[in-house]
Order: C-alpha cells, then structure tokens, then sequence
C-alpha cells in the first residue's frame, strides 16, 4: 500500500528523502544542497541556448512532472532508449521486493515529451527536478536535442549513471517482468509505473512497443493466482 505520494510538496518538504531513508537506512548516500547546487548550475552553465532550457521526460515526468513549466511538446531524442535498468529499493520497491526504474541507455532513439522551463525559473525548477531524480544519483544528466513538431530544441534528458550501485544491465525481459511485477514499496506497486506510463505514452499517440509487450507480460504475472 502506498504512504508516500510524489508532489512538489513532498520533494520539497523533505518526506520524499525521509521515506528513502526509512526504507534504506540512515546511512544511505544521498545528494548534499550543496553538490545539488553545483550541479544545477553547471548545467545551466552547458546550455546550448541560454535562457531556453527544456526537459525531456521517458517516464513518469510524462505523466507527474512536478515541476512548473510553460511548453510541452511531444519530442524525440536520437542516441537514446528506454531501459528498465536501475532498481528500485525504495520508493516502487524495497530491499525486500525490489522493483526497476526506467532510465536512458545509450543508443537508437526514444519518443516522449519535452517541457519548456519559464525564462527566468530555470534554477528554481532544476533544483525541484535534482531533488526529484538526482538525490540518490543514480542518474548522469546530459543536453540532447529534442526534436518536436516545431523543431528542434536542447533539452536536458537523464540517463543511466553506470558506475552506480543501482545501475543492473542486461537483464532478460523475464526476469524485467517478474520484478515490475512483484516491486512494492512506500510510493506503491512498480507495475503500476509501467502501467501508468504505457497508458500516458498511448494517449499521446506514442506506441513503445518493447513497453507494450512488457506489459502484457506484467499484467499476466499480476494476474496469475
């Protein structure tokens, strides 16, 4: 059952990190203020177009960004693909039943959606997005052109940290199935991600087909008695 959900309120209150480290201990590493910061605005410092910063979302930022925003447009990054290949022992999962989260690996491209951050909040919000997905950093943030229906666009994307302790490659799609399938932590069942991000994906007219499959598959092991 979840106790946790993901709002702006909850990264920004810190109940987000406590449930992380309820679940892992207080001894987990997380990301400082200061590292965040740092990052943040080394980033900023990498735009290509200054002033004109947008974030590409594969996941549930498609369906619960959190962020604020003024633009959003489904896009395409190229050098990309979605992978279930960072576990989740908190949040959608736990030690005991962990779960998988999506991230970017390298090569062929993704379909998902591209948000435009207000000229002048671009700090704000970044800092909102780092406490998001940046506080265990299991995650390697990188510009990337996101190309939308009215051109192209850079746009911060995040992919996998493959030096991190969360980071499993080459899982069989199986063995992918069985841990959506079973995943279960403070924020809820992992499948309900895939669902919920499968569901999203459709109604913006975006087929994932490797993701459809995986949910057939999902659903299937939910089901079963």
């Amino acid at each position: 059952m979840a106790t946790v959900k993901l709002t702006r309120a909850t990264i920004l209150d810190g109940t987000l990190h406590a449930s992380v480290r309820s679940v892992l201990g207080p001894d987990v590493r997380l990301m400082t203020d200061a590292e965040r910061t740092a990052q943040v605005q080394a980033i900023l410092a990498q735009s290509p177009r200054p002033g004109r910063v947008w974030v590409f979302a594969f996941g549930s930022l498609i369906w619960n960004p959190a962020f604020h925003f003024v633009e959003r447009r489904t896009a395409r990054i190229h050098g990309f693909h979605r992978q279930f290949c960072l576990w989740a022992r908190a949040g959608r999962g736990s030690p005991e039943r962990p779960g998988l989260m999506l991230s970017l690996e390298s090569g062929g491209s993704c379909t998902g959606v591209a948000y435009r951050l207000g000229e002048g909040t671009e700090s704000t919000e970044l800092d909102v997005l780092w406490r998001r997905e940046m506080f265990t950093m299991a995650y390697r943030p990188v510009w990337t052109t996101a190309h939308t229906p009215d051109g192209p666009e850079p746009a911060i994307a995040f992919s996998a940290n493959r030096g991190h302790e969360r980071y499993v490659p080459g899982l069989d799609e199986a063995a992918v199935a069985r841990y959506l399938a079973t995943g279960a932590g403070p924020m809820g069942r992992c499948c309900d991600y895939l669902f919920d991000t499968v569901e999203h994906l459709r109604q913006l007219g975006i087929r994932d087909r490797r993701l459809e499959a995986l949910e057939t598959r999902v659903r299937a092991h939910c089901e079963a008695p």
